[in-house]
């Protein structure tokens, strides 16, 4: 996985639920399919609109309601590289961290638009929006998390570990 990260910032706002992330009428489809139906609660659009790499920006609560791993799925299905937000729901966290999407915890995203150009550098641990310039500190995706990320997910984690010898 990349450490550093660039894209356009797609904003939700708060309380953005894994049923809007991912509706459950999709969640009878393909894997490969569901990034069609990414956001679909709330832009029908937003697959259309994105560039492989893009974040989602989020404010507090991001991915509440059911622990739905499929939304984490269409997230990175859609080309999505990593959500930002204010706070997560606690399973979508782990979900998306456990898939290998960067889950990325800063002090605020008001200041975030639409548009603007975004650079998340996980080594030094800085998000920055090249557009305003204001650099927002990651305040999660250490040690155990960021691993995992490292190795693209839980699975591939866990297998290197086996690998190594190490258990699981």
């Amino acid at each position: 996985m990349k450490t550093v990260l660039e894209g356009r910032a797609w904003v939700f706002g708060d309380h953005v639920s894994t049923d809007q992330i991912l509706p459950g009428r999709f969640l009878e489809r393909p894997i490969e399919e569901m990034g069609r139906y990414a956001m679909a609660g709330i832009d029908e659009s937003f697959p259309e609109k994105l560039a492989p790499g893009d974040f989602v920006v989020g404010g507090a609560n991001f991915g509440c309601g059911s622990s739905r791993e499929a939304a984490v799925l269409a997230l990175k299905q859609a080309g999505v590289g990593a959500v930002i937000a204010r706070s997560f729901a606690r399973i979508f966290f782990r979900n998306a961290i456990n898939n290998g999407l960067p889950a990325v915890i800063v002090d605020d995203t008001a200041g975030i638009r639409t548009g603007d150009r975004l650079l998340i550098d996980l080594t030094t641990r800085v998000v920055t929006n090249l557009t305003t310039g204001k650099n927002h500190a990651i305040l999660n995706l250490t040690d155990t998390s960021l691993e995992i990320l490292r190795h693209g997910g839980i699975l591939a984690y866990t297998l290197a570990r086996l690998r190594k010898g190490e258990g699981g």
